[in-house]
């Protein structure tokens, strides 16, 4: 019988579980997609192969099992950002630069990568729930802007996000580096913040009304 490293069976098998998921996480950040597997937890954590299957009965369930642990307390991060300002204009700079700062992160970007060849669509549409939180708060957020569809601004706010990220992972991919180079990944974050809030107005224009969320002088109205 396997040695109890707990006061209970139940903490143990707790603990195991944390153990095996911190493994996924260095293996996803250390080898991509390609070096998640059950012979490779096994070999970090120190259990039998058959074991890591007792709990998690494949590789989805367990990549599941990390986008249910992590994706909410990345929200959170997000979130947590957004509250802390003051106006509307800063709560939505601050969901864009926070999404792009977690992209940045080896294990963020490994995690969400995985989960896309691995999973469902039941079971990202159980992730998505998870985010609902935050969603809410960018259409709140909206509401405070003035948009009369906050719902169809949060989801095209959303799409703004993406391809950054996405222009965050090219600028990786040619720096050939394990991260992009901060100034690139700056750089590409200001450009998509001023796209949320100012539409394609050239960044010498006048910024956006932080009050009001609309933007003045030569450079015309804002698209919001």
């Amino acid at each position: 019988m396997p040695k109890i490293r707990a006061a209970t069976v139940a903490e143990h098998r707790q603990l195991q579980r944390a153990a095996l998921l911190d493994a996924a996480r260095v293996l996803l950040a250390e080898g991509g997609r390609e070096a998640l597997s059950f012979g490779a937890l096994a070999a970090r954590t120190g259990l039998a192969r058959s074991s890591v299957y007792e709990y998690f009965r494949s590789k989805s369930a367990l990549v599941e099992a990390l986008c249910t642990v992590d994706l909410p307390l990345w929200a959170a991060e997000v979130e947590a950002g957004m509250t802390a300002r003051d106006s509307a204009v800063e709560r939505i700079e601050a969901y864009v630069r926070g999404q792009l700062s977690l992209a940045t992160d080896p294990v963020h970007r490994a995690v969400v990568a995985v989960a896309e060849y691995e999973l469902d669509d039941a079971a990202r549409a159980r992730i998505r729930a998870a985010h609902a939180g935050l969603t809410a708060m960018v259409v709140r957020t909206l509401e405070d802007l003035g948009h009369d569809r906050p719902g169809v601004a949060a989801a095209l706010l959303q799409g703004v996000v993406e391809a950054a990220v996405r222009q965050t992972e090219r600028v990786r991919g040619e720096d050939g580096t394990p991260g992009a180079r901060p100034e690139a990944v700056e750089e590409i974050a200001d450009t998509a913040v001023r796209f949320a809030l100012d539409g394609l107005r050239p960044a010498t224009g006048t910024a956006a009304d932080p009050a009001t969320g609309t933007a003045g002088g030569a450079g015309g109205p804002g698209a919001h």
